[in-house]
């Protein structure tokens, strides 16, 4: 603000600020027991103003920003890797302003009641096998309204039955089956920077190798999802997709599942403008787009920075 508006109460001028907001993503759940597999992470929460979306992602409003203000700008790290039987760790949000999109929730350790998915930007996945209960499925996590869904069931009653899916932005996890661990779900693409990247898919269910023929982990989602692990470790979720990390399959409390994958932050304003991060803030600053000037955020942080504009 000048001092001539000060002096004349004039408010500062105002701009509008196109965004891309992705929490990080949920780590697969890991299983102790050899005939148990941990669910996928669910990605993290998706909230975009530069459309498309879809899915679980719904495409909002361009965000109203005030020249000399400091809004917050945090980008959240992805859920840590467990081992033995544990649930995933869920990922961490990410903010911008007002925006806020919620950590994906960690996948299922096992069918025990007290070992499930957690809900988040997207759900985790349900556990699969151990040979414990009746058949059914073991349910994966809920995501959250308009960043994200649901994780897939995972598949009871059986040794060697496959875990369910993490969540993702664009699509629900696949449900596990006797022979496989279920897909992660679809990401969202966004063209926000000029180019379409497709990020925020879910981690894959694991898969150990007892139960019939045909064998595999499930893939991680499209965007970034670790895929589960055949009787081995789950892969991780790729940096600064928000990619969900993939369970593990089987073997008592040697197997390591898949961490999430770290969010991002991407602010796109008129090139008439511009932004101001506060120090610890690392950003990269893209003019893919005539007349805008794009500015990625991808170092996580664990305390809120700010951004102003001018």
């Amino acid at each position: 603000m000048s001092f001539l508006q000060m002096l004349l109460g004039i408010p500062s001028a105002a701009l509008t600020a196109d965004y891309l907001v992705i929490a990080g993503g949920g780590a697969g759940g890991s299983c102790a027991q050899f005939s148990g597999d941990g669910g996928g992470g669910g990605a993290g929460g998706y909230r975009t103003s530069a459309g498309p979306s879809g899915g679980g992602a719904s495409a909002e409003s361009s965000l109203p920003l005030t020249t000399g203000v400091a809004y917050t700008i945090t980008v959240g790290g992805g859920g840590a890797a467990v081992t033995g039987n544990a649930v995933g760790t869920s990922g961490s949000n990410s903010v911008f302003a007002t925006i806020t999109s919620i950590g994906g929730g960690g996948g299922a350790a096992s069918d025990s009641p007290n070992l499930n998915a957690t809900t988040g930007g997207s759900g985790g996945g349900g556990g699969g096998g151990g040979g414990v209960g009746s058949p059914g499925n073991a349910p994966g996590a809920a995501g959250t309204a308009n960043q994200g869904r649901e994780g897939g069931d995972g598949f009871l009653g059986g040794q060697g039955f496959g875990a369910g899916g993490g969540g993702g932005a664009g699509g629900v996890g696949q449900n596990g089956t006797a022979s496989v661990g279920g897909n992660g779900g679809s990401g969202v693409a966004s063209s926000i920077t000029g180019s379409s990247v497709t990020r925020a898919g879910g981690g894959g269910g694991g898969k150990n190798d007892l139960g019939p023929a045909p064998i595999a982990g499930g893939s991680g989602g499209t965007g970034g999802g670790g895929a589960g692990g055949l009787n081995s470790n789950g892969s991780a979720g790729t940096t600064n997709t928000g990619g969900g990390g993939g369970g593990t399959g089987g073997d008592p409390g040697t197997k390591t599942s898949g961490a999430g994958g770290s969010g991002i932050v991407i602010i796109k304003i008129p090139d008439t403008a511009t932004a101001n991060f506060s120090a610890g803030v690392t950003s990269s600053l893209s003019t893919a787009v005539a007349g805008f000037k794009i500015y990625t955020v991808t170092a996580t942080s664990t305390t809120s920075e700010t951004v102003t504009f001018s």
